[in-house]
Protein backbone atom coordinates (compact mmCIF):
# COMPACT_ATOMS: atom_id res chain seq x y z
CA UNK A 1 0.00 0.00 0.00
CA UNK A 2 0.79 3.72 -0.61
CA UNK A 3 -0.15 6.86 0.33
CA UNK A 4 0.10 10.29 -2.01
CA UNK A 5 -0.95 13.69 -0.30
CA UNK A 6 -1.13 16.21 -2.76
CA UNK A 7 -0.75 20.00 -1.97
CA UNK A 8 0.02 23.54 -3.24
CA UNK A 9 -3.15 23.68 -5.57
CA UNK A 10 -4.85 27.00 -5.43
CA UNK A 11 -6.34 30.01 -7.68
CA UNK A 12 -3.96 32.15 -9.70
CA UNK A 13 -4.34 34.52 -12.93
CA UNK A 14 -3.48 33.58 -16.46
CA UNK A 15 0.47 33.88 -16.61
CA UNK A 16 1.42 32.83 -13.23
CA UNK A 17 2.83 30.44 -11.65
CA UNK A 18 1.49 27.58 -9.08
CA UNK A 19 4.12 24.34 -7.80
CA UNK A 20 2.20 21.07 -6.74
CA UNK A 21 3.44 18.81 -4.65
CA UNK A 22 3.07 14.62 -3.88
CA UNK A 23 4.76 13.36 -0.79
CA UNK A 24 4.34 9.90 -1.13
CA UNK A 25 4.47 7.12 1.99
CA UNK A 26 7.56 4.33 1.49
CA UNK A 27 10.48 4.69 -0.79
CA UNK A 28 9.93 6.25 -3.86
CA UNK A 29 12.06 3.88 -5.51
CA UNK A 30 10.01 1.15 -5.25
CA UNK A 31 8.05 2.65 -7.80
CA UNK A 32 8.34 2.68 -11.88
CA UNK A 33 7.03 5.84 -12.52
CA UNK A 34 5.41 8.78 -10.86
CA UNK A 35 3.22 11.45 -13.07
CA UNK A 36 0.66 13.91 -12.83
CA UNK A 37 -2.80 13.70 -14.53
CA UNK A 38 -5.59 16.63 -14.63
CA UNK A 39 -9.33 16.42 -14.76
CA UNK A 40 -11.06 19.03 -15.94
CA UNK A 41 -15.05 19.47 -15.54
CA UNK A 42 -16.62 17.24 -18.24
CA UNK A 43 -13.37 15.81 -19.44
CA UNK A 44 -11.50 12.77 -19.19
CA UNK A 45 -8.43 12.22 -16.79
CA UNK A 46 -5.44 13.14 -19.04
CA UNK A 47 -1.66 12.69 -18.64
CA UNK A 48 0.06 15.86 -17.55
CA UNK A 49 4.16 14.90 -16.87
CA UNK A 50 5.58 11.84 -15.55
CA UNK A 51 8.90 10.43 -14.65
CA UNK A 52 9.80 6.98 -14.49
CA UNK A 53 12.62 5.13 -12.17
CA UNK A 54 15.25 5.86 -14.44
CA UNK A 55 14.29 9.66 -14.46
CA UNK A 56 12.84 9.72 -18.17
CA UNK A 57 10.11 12.45 -18.32
CA UNK A 58 7.50 12.37 -20.55
CA UNK A 59 4.93 15.78 -20.89
CA UNK A 60 1.80 16.53 -22.52
CA UNK A 61 2.35 18.48 -25.74
CA UNK A 62 -0.03 21.13 -24.29
CA UNK A 63 1.89 21.68 -21.27
CA UNK A 64 5.46 21.05 -22.92
CA UNK A 65 7.96 23.87 -22.58
CA UNK A 66 5.72 25.21 -19.51
CA UNK A 67 5.62 22.46 -16.50
CA UNK A 68 8.17 20.57 -15.40
CA UNK A 69 8.19 17.53 -13.14
CA UNK A 70 10.85 16.45 -10.42
CA UNK A 71 11.68 14.59 -7.70
CA UNK A 72 13.30 14.54 -4.42
CA UNK A 73 14.27 11.54 -3.31
CA UNK A 74 15.25 12.21 0.05
CA UNK A 75 12.30 13.61 0.86
CA UNK A 76 9.85 11.14 -1.36
CA UNK A 77 8.38 13.89 -2.87
CA UNK A 78 7.34 14.45 -6.48
CA UNK A 79 6.68 18.28 -7.94
CA UNK A 80 5.07 19.49 -10.73
CA UNK A 81 5.98 23.22 -11.18
CA UNK A 82 3.91 24.84 -13.41
CA UNK A 83 4.60 28.24 -15.26
CA UNK A 84 2.40 30.42 -17.94
CA UNK A 85 -0.59 29.22 -16.36
CA UNK A 86 -3.91 29.77 -18.64
CA UNK A 87 -7.28 29.00 -17.97
CA UNK A 88 -7.47 25.73 -20.44
CA UNK A 89 -5.21 24.58 -17.18
CA UNK A 90 -8.03 24.64 -14.51
CA UNK A 91 -8.53 21.79 -13.40
CA UNK A 92 -8.11 18.52 -10.21
CA UNK A 93 -4.59 17.60 -10.12
CA UNK A 94 -3.83 14.34 -9.13
CA UNK A 95 -0.26 12.37 -8.15
CA UNK A 96 -0.22 8.89 -9.58
CA UNK A 97 2.25 6.03 -8.46
CA UNK A 98 2.93 3.00 -10.55
CA UNK A 99 4.41 -0.89 -9.20
CA UNK A 100 4.31 -3.50 -11.17
CA UNK A 101 0.88 -5.02 -10.48
CA UNK A 102 -0.37 -1.45 -8.24
CA UNK A 103 -1.67 1.91 -9.15
CA UNK A 104 -2.17 4.45 -6.78
CA UNK A 105 -3.56 7.56 -6.76
CA UNK A 106 -3.64 10.89 -4.26
CA UNK A 107 -6.59 12.79 -3.42
CA UNK A 108 -6.57 15.83 -6.05
CA UNK A 109 -5.89 19.79 -5.53
CA UNK A 110 -7.62 21.72 -7.55
CA UNK A 111 -6.06 24.25 -9.57
CA UNK A 112 -8.13 27.16 -10.76
CA UNK A 113 -6.42 29.96 -13.44
CA UNK A 114 -8.30 32.71 -14.03
CA UNK A 115 -8.41 34.97 -17.15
Amino acid sequence: QAQLVESGGGLVQAGGSLRLSCAVSGDIFSFSAMGWYRQAPGKQRELVARINSLGRITYAESVSGRFTISRDNAKNTVYLQMYSLKPEDTAVYYCNAQRISDVYWGQGTQVTVSS
